[in-house]
């Protein structure tokens, strides 16, 4: 309660400083407008800039943290209980993601390696070949014919970034369990597959479930550097509109809500799971 109280005092010294210091001009009756807005021929509210960027910013982390999930994991797997070769891959791909900014990776996979290869595939000229509905739902999923590549460049991009963090948590994970859950798979007759996939990986997730939720959380936060390679999310919308209605504060702000609004939901719906899975006294 202290801390909530501490933060809105923040909050309001910094408005009254704005507003005296810099006689800065609040227009927050601007804002509600590009969140949505009426059709003019349908009479209906459609979704205005700032709610697209955020559903787009939604698409984006649900992808990426799936796909970083699935490499992530084999990445974890391969480390903990690969062969040599496969442990020297692993750690390979561990360590060069880990030790290059996410903005560079970004930029290095999408300018030198993505575009070309996906220009190549002749994916947006598909795409723009197809039935409006087949446009409409990839739309709804991904994105829209003209921005595809980019798309799918920025979720792979992320996914591999991320997908570096959630492999040594899943390594860190099996390698925690005790060696008597292998004795005691022997023991009872199942084979070794069959005992890393019926007993370890099972407890090696449960194990590490709550680290690999707030690396989620993280992804959502780094899908802002999209934003460099014009993806039109969130963080890439509140600067198109900051440019267009100098409302440089109410702008951001919402922008910040916005973002917290899915980190604090997640984090609050982890922390509800982990209380619910604790051990009982």
């Amino acid at each position: 309660m202290a801390a909530i109280v501490l933060v809105i005092a923040a909050i309001s010294y910094f408005l009254a400083r704005m507003g005296t210091t810099l006689a800065y001009e609040w227009n927050w009756a601007a804002i509600p407008q590009y969140f949505m807005f009426r059709d003019a021929e349908t009479g209906n509210l459609v979704p205005n800039i700032l709610l697209r960027g955020f559903f787009t910013t939604l698409k984006l982390s649900v992808w990426a943290t799936v796909l970083a999930f699935a490499l992530g994991t084999l990445s974890g797997v391969m480390g903990a209980r690969g062969n040599g070769f496969q442990r020297f891959v692993s750690r390979t791909y561990v360590e060069i993601v880990r030790n290059i900014p996410s903005l560079v990776l970004l930029i290095i996979f999408y300018y030198f390696v993505s575009s070309q290869f996906l220009d190549l595939l002749g994916l947006d000229t598909w795409l723009r070949s197809q039935s409006q509905w087949v446009r409409d739902i990839t739309g709804f999923l991904w994105a829209e014919p003209g921005s595809i590549n980019a798309f799918v460049s920025a979720v792979t991009a992320l996914a591999l970034y991320e997908g570096a963090y959630i492999s040594e948590i899943v390594r860190g994970g099996i390698l925690g369990l005790p060696r008597g859950q292998w004795e005691a798979a022997y023991a009872i007759g199942l084979s070794g597959p069959a005992t890393f996939r019926l007993v370890i990986l099972p407890q090696a997730f449960r194990q590490v479930a709550f680290p690999l939720a707030g690396q989620f959380i993280s992804t959502i936060k780094d899908s802002a550097i999209v934003s460099v390679i014009s993806i039109q999310e969130l963080t890439f919308q509140g600067m198109e509109l900051m440019a267009a209605t100098f409302l440089t504060f109410e702008i951001w702000i919402t922008v910040t809500l916005l973002y917290f609004v899915l980190t604090f939901s997640l984090s609050r719906g982890i922390a509800f799971l982990e209380k619910r899975s604790a051990p009982r006294a």
